[in-house]
């Protein structure tokens, strides 16, 4: 009381009256800052624990803070998003490690095709008329070589998007003729006849990228007609949707799975398709160019017989007269 007086003179009593009171005070803050830390530290603790790979932390908001239940909702979708983002990037390392493994396979079959049929001619006792058919094969096998790496280019331009594609108003049946003539050789060899028929509203797409996608069509039926058989290319429209339906009068593709055709060199009939040197790429491509441009495309087996690949895409209105 006394120290007090002489430090602080009259004010000595004031002091000794707010001592406890502040001393109270000071008290009850560090309490409540105790509490409000609290779930922070838990926050924390469950961060840590996420970072250390423990995928079971749960962030569900507790009600015991607002801000830290803002925070632990913010770190329960940026768990969220990491985790679908290390599914997707597995799942397309499967597919990558599954592509190398079919591209391999693709190539040993030439390959060794190519390397077999070199190997006789150097047999210095082999006939001189059957000299031709060897070195026949061997540029044939070279060819069809030439042809996958093509489609392999082809296939990864348009999956990585890595040149922006040049979109104008396109019409499907100018388109489908283009194609048509650019296979008038293969399709007369193959003596495959096509007809067009029909008209399909514009749609906003790139030149060459549906053409690629009615050849590939066209080329894929040409394969399964028998000689003098007939490839129909339908147009018309529907529901704000350009449709394209490429049928033909073949043996249809049974009962396979009509997804799986779109798929990476999936043959339903794998040496009837190698004997007519198809790379297994090229509904593959379609699949890809339809999805670029936000269409679709399905398959299925006619009733009459025969198959058929219908391509839908994005109708453009009109031009105004």
């Amino acid at each position: 009381m006394l120290f007090a007086m002489l430090v602080f003179g009259a004010d000595a009593r004031l002091f000794l009256l707010l001592a406890p009171v502040a001393i109270f005070v000071f008290g009850i803050a560090l309490l409540i800052g105790h509490f409000l830390s609290q779930p922070l530290r838990d926050l924390h603790r469950k961060i840590v624990a996420a970072k250390q790979g423990n995928t079971s932390v749960d962030f569900s908001p507790t009600g015991s803070l607002h801000e830290a239940d803002l925070l632990a909702a913010d770190f329960q979708n940026l768990c969220g998003t990491a985790k679908s983002q290390r599914s997707d990037l597995v799942l397309k390392q499967q597919r990558q490690t599954k592509f190398i493994s079919d591209v391999a396979h693709e190539l040993r079959t030439p390959l060794t095709a190519i390397r077999g049929n070199a190997e006789i001619l150097q047999d210095p006792d082999l006939p001189p008329e059957l000299h031709e058919k060897f070195c026949e094969t061997i540029v044939n096998e070279a060819e069809r070589l030439t042809r996958l790496s093509n489609d392999l280019l082809t296939l990864q331009h348009i999956e990585e998007d890595t040149t922006p594609l040049e979109l104008a108003r396109v019409n499907l049946k100018d388109i489908a003729q283009n194609a048509v003539d650019a296979l008038a050789s293969t399709l007369r060899e193959r003596e495959a006849n096509v007809r067009i028929s029909g008209e399909a509203p514009d749609v906003l797409g790139n030149v060459d990228r549906l053409k690629q996608v009615v050849m590939n069509l066209v080329e894929n039926a040409s394969r399964f007609v028998d000689a003098g058989g007939h490839i129909e290319i339908d147009l018309y429209g529907l529901d704000g949707q350009s449709l394209m339906a490429v049928k033909d009068d073949g043996p249809g593709f049974g009962d396979t799975d009509p997804k799986l055709l779109f798929d990476r060199f999936y043959r339903a009939d794998s040496s009837r398709t190698r004997g007519t040197g198809g790379t297994g790429l090229g509904l593959a491509i379609v699949k890809s160019v339809v999805e670029a441009h936000d269409g679709t495309v399905v398959a299925f087996n006619r009733p009459e017989g025969g198959a058929c690949f219908l391509v839908a895409l994005p109708a453009l209105p009109p031009l105004e007269q």
